[in-house]
């Protein structure tokens, strides 16, 4: 009963429920980055090693689930599509506790390479930040429409030219991201700095 009503209120306000949900999100990230939150253990540069390669792991996995609800429903396989959706959004979430876990307690790494090389990786870090941020309301707008309509609902909304706009953010920034991480942490070297609050 309680999650026929869920549905309902989604469905009737699926606007107000993005808008909720995304600054919680935001809220989330915003505050392991900027308070020293006591909710996260310590880990040594080892553990924010593995926890870098679990994300890295994650995000690829994420990438091609993705490319296959995209090609799904390009074929018209309705059902694979949702149910590839509803795994990537799974897996993100996934990827933000074990993202939240090694920002809130561990440290950084600090890009080290040529001046060119370092320029490259700057822009496609910040490309990949900037549409991760982006993606977040596209994406759960497009999954709650997706969630509390029929399919052939779906074809009275903008489920079908959001989730465009969703997917290709989304999975552009994934790429991006495994970019990133091959360039910090196999191609090219980094420097480890402890995470130090921005408030103290």
């Amino acid at each position: 009963m309680a999650t026929a009503t869920a549905r309902r209120r989604l469905r009737e306000q699926p606007l107000g429920a993005t808008i909720f949900l995304t600054i919680v999100g935001y809220g989330l990230v915003l505050g392991t980055f900027l308070l020293d939150l006591p909710i996260y253990p310590d880990l040594t540069q080892t553990q924010v090693n593995w926890f870098t390669h679990a994300i890295a792991v994650i995000n690829t996995i994420t990438t091609v689930v993705l490319l296959a609800g995209w090609y799904w429903i390009r074929t018209g396989n309705v059902d694979r599509h949702r149910q590839a959706m509803v795994s990537g959004f799974g897996l993100i979430l996934l990827f933000l506790v074990v993202y939240l876990i090694r920002v809130g307690g561990g440290g950084t790494k600090e890009f080290v390479g040529g001046q060119l090389v370092t320029y490259a990786y700057l822009i496609m870090l910040a490309i990949h930040i900037i549409l991760s941020i982006v993606a977040v309301p596209v994406v759960l707008y497009a999954l709650i429409l997706g969630f509390t309509h029929t399919p052939r609902e779906l074809e009275q909304t903008a489920h079908a030219r959001i989730g465009r706009i969703a997917a290709g953010s989304w999975i552009l920034s994934l790429v991006l991201g495994v970019v990133t991480y091959l360039m910090l942490n196999h191609i090219y070297s980094y420097e480890f700095a402890i995470a130090v609050s921005p408030l103290l």
